[in-house]
């Protein structure tokens, strides 16, 4: 049985001051209210050490939005997967739509990222999914299945199964528009397809695949009901300490 998987996505918000408070404030919303659901928080890189320290002892596990796959050099400005492991990180965002489409990161970059990911014990949440205009020109199944595949070459079985797949509309990103529970459903389904096709149905049946897009309380219960959403990774919704709890409680 695929056990929940609800990931907050700060992006750049929150001081240290501010991550610390929220923590606080979600520990006691979530006592004895987070059975049966893996909570994940993943603020910026500058609160990651305070972070892992406030979620002690919580449950709650610590991910990082992103990281370079090279364990050290000369690569300014850039966070490596042992720095990560060093301060607590049990997950890692990888290929967020966000950094494909400001920072020009490719397939490849994200293959790369997650091999070092799995290399290193972090467990690579890899994002995928299609614009509006993809969506509108009837090739997200092209699109999404260029992405699993790129981000995943060279994977074997085992390491397939033991990391999380985003599904990602990035048309929902954001805007308040949310893909329907039937539609979120047909490609995670599909996803989870290709995963049996590159690893066989055996690690594809392992896999977590979440959804993203503008998901809030009032419509997380729904899209986790149905068979082949097995979590959410939440942006401005997770800001929140009181919506998050929400959500989490919801997916239970």
């Amino acid at each position: 049985m695929r056990i929940p998987l609800i990931a907050g996505n700060w992006k750049m918000y929150k001081t240290v001051a501010e991550t610390v408070q929220f923590i606080d404030e979600l520990k006691g919303l979530l006592a004895g209210a987070g059975d049966g659901v893996e909570v994940v928080l993943c603020p910026p890189y500058t609160a990651l050490s305070a972070a892992a320290e406030a979620l002690r002892g919580s449950g709650i596990f610590l991910s990082a939005q992103n990281m370079y796959w090279e364990e050290q050099g000369a690569f300014t400005g850039e966070i490596s997967p042992l720095m990560l492991r060093e301060i607590g990180c049990k997950y890692v965002i990888l290929g967020h739509s966000e950094r494909r489409q400001y920072f020009g990161e490719t397939d490849e970059a994200v293959n790369k990222k997650a091999k070092a990911a799995l290399k290193h014990g972090l467990i690579p949440i890899v994002c995928v999914g299609e614009t509006l205009e993809e969506r509108e020109a009837g090739i997200t199944e092209k699109v999404i299945s260029t992405q699993v595949k790129g981000a995943l070459t060279g994977l074997d079985p085992a390491q397939t199964a033991g990391l999380v797949v985003a599904y990602e509309p990035v048309w929902a990103i954001g805007t308040g528009r949310t893909a329907s529970d039937d539609d979120a459903q047909k490609v995670n389904a599909f996803i989870r397809g290709l995963l049996a096709e590159i690893a066989g149905r055996e690690a594809a049946e392992k896999v977590r695949i979440q959804y993203g897009g503008s998901v809030k309380p009032e419509n997380a219960a729904g899209l986790m009901a149905k068979p082949d959403i097995d979590g959410a990774l939440v942006g401005g919704a997770s800001l929140k300490p009181d919506s998050f709890a929400g959500i989490i409680k919801a997916s239970r």
